[in-house]
This record gives structure tokens, C-alpha cells and sequence, in this order.
């Protein structure tokens, strides 16, 4: 077995690296920041093709933001689609 010497300032310097990535790990993203989704994104997440989308975003059933001509959706708002047309199973308990 090999032994590896460290300085104290080595030390202290590896301990004060290790403590800010443990620091970044246990940190909690921001709830706030959203997530966007583009229109291609989107068709590919869903696996439909883009007169689907285009016929979702017409009748409402998903909220979009255009800027000029890119579609982005929020990511909250297609689990919100999801969780809306979800059917729970027929069978029994």
C-alpha cells in the first residue's frame, strides 16, 4: 500500500474543496427557475408529430410562448397536460 504525504496547507486546501462540493450537492435548486421546452423538444418528448402540437396549442389544451417564429412550452404545463387526461386503472383494488 502506497502512502501519500499532504502539507497541512495541502490538507487544508483538499478538505476546503471537498466541503464545497458537498455544499453544491446538498444545495437546493431553485424552485423558482422554470424549465422551457422548444417545439422540437416538446414533439419529441411527447412522440407526437407537429400538426399534433400545432392542433394541441389551437384548441388550448397546452400553453406556449412564441418569440418570432419558436414555440417554447414550460415543462410544468405538460406534466399539467399529462396529469389532466390521466385515467387511473379500471381494475379493482
Amino acid at each position: 500500500m502506497e502512502a501519500i504525504i499532504l502539507t497541512k496547507d495541502q490538507y487544508n486546501d483538499l478538505m476546503a474543496k471537498l466541503d464545497a462540493i458537498q455544499s453544491q450537492l446538498n444545495a437546493k435548486p431553485d424552485p423558482k427557475k422554470e424549465t422551457f421546452l422548444d417545439n422540437q423538444e416538446f414533439i419529441m418528448l411527447m412522440k407526437v408529430s407537429k400538426r399534433t402540437a400545432q392542433t394541441w396549442r389551437d384548441e388550448g389544451k397546452i400553453s406556449f410562448s412564441q418569440v418570432g417564429s419558436k414555440i417554447y412550452y414550460k415543462l410544468s404545463d405538460v406534466e399539467k397536460l399529462l396529469q389532466e387526461h390521466y385515467n387511473k386503472s379500471f381494475k379493482g383494488k
